[in-house]
């Protein structure tokens, strides 16, 4: 396998035209930049990273348009996710904008939410994931995921930790563009940093939701 030696800018090139022209025509006319630029970059960055995180899935290029009123055919970027359990892994992302790094739970059956409600609702393991949030969003690190409108059932209003409570999914991330070392091998030391510094948060919410780390275990 090639080694890694970075994003080409070409790839960035080639998913702002096919935001412009998303169609079977201009993939097949440009597929090859797609194979160079992108997914080959992608497969390096990720068997690189392998021994220290797991093995990748590179997610295929084609949108499922079965049940979508939206018909475009192709995915605008290219994602790759490292998973750490069911729903919970490491992620990493090249688009026209450029480089994106992430991780977290992403979603996860309803007996999945359930556990992570009540170990964030522990006063004991609810603050250790604060302190995991808050120096990740000090590092520079956005904390989102889909929220609901109003508290869960089961918890009060009040509880100290009501937003982390309402929680569906819980991730982090953060945009990184197109500095001047996308296309050299510094990127994939960039991502592997990255990667570090939210294995807290991986590790945290893998125990959590595969029950490893769940309050009836940890006691």
């Amino acid at each position: 396998m090639t080694a890694f030696s970075g994003f080409p800018l070409a790839g960035l090139d080639f998913y702002e035209d096919l935001e412009a022209d998303n169609s079977k025509a201009f993939w097949n006319a440009h597929k090859e930049v797609y194979e160079s630029a992108v997914r080959g970059p992608m497969v390096a960055l990720t068997a690189g990273l392998e021994a220290d995180f797991g093995p990748a899935k590179i997610f295929r290029p084609y949108r499922d348009v079965r049940f979508s009123k939206d018909k475009v055919p192709y995915k605008t970027a290219q994602g790759a996710v490292v998973r750490a359990a069911e729903g919970v892994g490491w992620y990493v992302q090249i688009g026209a904008a450029g480089l994106f790094i992430g991780g977290g739970f992403y979603q996860g059956s309803p007996a999945q939410i359930a556990q992570l409600r009540a170990t964030i609702a522990d006063d004991v393991r609810g603050p250790e994931l604060e302190a995991i949030l808050a120096k990740l969003t000090k590092a520079g690190y956005t904390i989102d995921g889909e929220k609901l409108k109003t508290k869960p059932k089961g918890y009060e209003a009040d509880h100290p930790r009501i937003d982390l409570l309402r929680h569906k999914s819980l991730r982090c991330g953060k945009e990184i563009g197109a500095p001047t070392w996308l296309d050299t091998p510094r990127t994939a030391k960039e991502v592997r940093a990255a990667w570090e510094t939210m294995r807290p948060l991986i590790e945290w919410l893998a125990a959590v939701v595969s029950g490893s780390g769940a309050l009836g275990a940890s006691r």
